[in-house]
């Protein structure tokens, strides 16, 4: 059996010590109400997974304004902090930890989803070609051009990453992850190729980083920052996203973000070398990493000295008990990709652990 030991021990992330290194990614699962309520069996499907060394929850909008999906999670009212105690309170009878990921999508949603039937908001007017979303009643839409967001309104949008931090921990959260990546919000200002501002957010990397800055900032100060991390994907293309120097925009961001003692940075890898790298060079704080790792593969990582943790997506869909797996070499199930997204237990709690595999 392959020797995993490096991946399988204990280290500690700000303010959290964990049993293993071994990190469940967030992942939109679409079972919440239609009022962006999660459903008890949310606590289930994480309670399921506890023994991961740290749990990441799904995107949860931060604002109304935020969301960009049918029956997606929010923080933002009483009503969804309850839903949300009823997780965290499954996870840690479990022995576990986890972690809100706070979302804004940006430019990734329609008019459906919009107070008031507004059009979304970007850092420019620039919409993803070709691309569609689901509205409420799940009949896919183009994605109209962005409204680009005025300078002015900034601030609210990093109030509401603060407030939802604060919503967070009342939820019963252990810590808090900014969503930097994958095409939403805060990334569409962090990538030249949809930051075209000639305000003090537009231009330079630095300028560019600011709106992320600022709201790392905030939240920090709101939870603190050994319960904050922050999540950066440097290259993924998705929904027309792209950087002229990725390398050298999120050494930047990196450096600028190392200002703060997070609990970690999460990156998603790419293909590029070297930008990992300089942001391994730029923030000496824990990294994690993400983005299809095999075990063996994340243990090598791990012991390179590149990462501090690694975070598995899929593989935790269909093995609650990925953990055990890994320590015994037990196979891995495969997921079922069609109930990915909403329905009730199929495809989300009813993945059985091996029997005779303990944790």
């Amino acid at each position: 059996m392959t020797d995993l030991t490096t991946l399988l021990a204990p280290t500690t992330v700000g303010a959290l010590t964990l049993p293993n290194r071994v990190v469940m990614a967030p992942m939109t699962r679409s079972r919440a109400s239609a009022d962006h309520v999660v459903q008890p069996i949310t606590g289930t499907y994480y309670a399921q997974r506890a023994t991961a060394g740290l749990l990441i929850s799904e995107a949860t909008a931060v604002m109304p304004q935020g969301v960009g999906n049918p029956n997606v999670p929010g923080l933002w009212s009483e009503e969804q902090v309850a839903g949300w105690r009823v997780v965290t309170d499954a996870v840690h009878a479990a022995g576990g930890r986890i972690v809100a990921q706070l979302w804004h999508v940006g430019r990734n949603s329609l008019p459906d989803f919009q107070p008031g039937g507004a059009l979304p908001v970007s850092a420019s007017a620039i919409a993803p070609a070709g691309a569609t979303l689901l509205t409420r009643g799940y009949e896919p839409q183009p994605v109209p051009v962005p409204r680009a967001l005025e300078t002015h309104e900034l601030p609210g949008i990093v109030a509401a990453f603060a407030e939802g931090a604060r919503h967070a921990i009342a939820a019963g959260f252990d810590a808090v992850e900014v969503h930097g990546a994958n095409s939403y919000l805060l990334d569409q200002f962090l990538r030249d190729g949809t930051n075209k501002r000639t305000d003090a957010y537009g231009g330079s990397a630095e300028n560019r980083a600011r709106l992320l800055v600022e709201v790392t900032e905030a939240v920090a100060a709101a939870v603190g920052a050994d319960r904050t991390g922050v999540r950066l994907s440097p290259e993924n293309p998705w929904n027309e996203m792209s950087d002229s120097d990725p390398r050298a925009t999120f050494s930047t961001v990196a450096r600028l973000l190392s200002e703060f003692d997070l609990a970690y940075l999460h990156v998603m890898r790419g293909k590029t070398a070297g930008v990992v790298e300089g942001i391994r060079d730029a923030f000496q704080r824990p990294l994690m990493l993400n983005g299809g790792y095999t075990a063996e593969e994340a243990d090598a990582t791990i012991k390179s000295g590149l990462a501090d943790t690694i975070a598995f997506g899929v593989p935790f869909i269909a093995n609650p008990d990925l953990v055990a797996r890994f320590r015994t070499g037990a196979p891995l199930a495969q997921a079922d990709m069609s109930k990915l997204y909403g329905g009730g237990e199929a495809g989300y709690t009813d993945y059985p652990a091996l029997a005779g595999v303990g944790a």
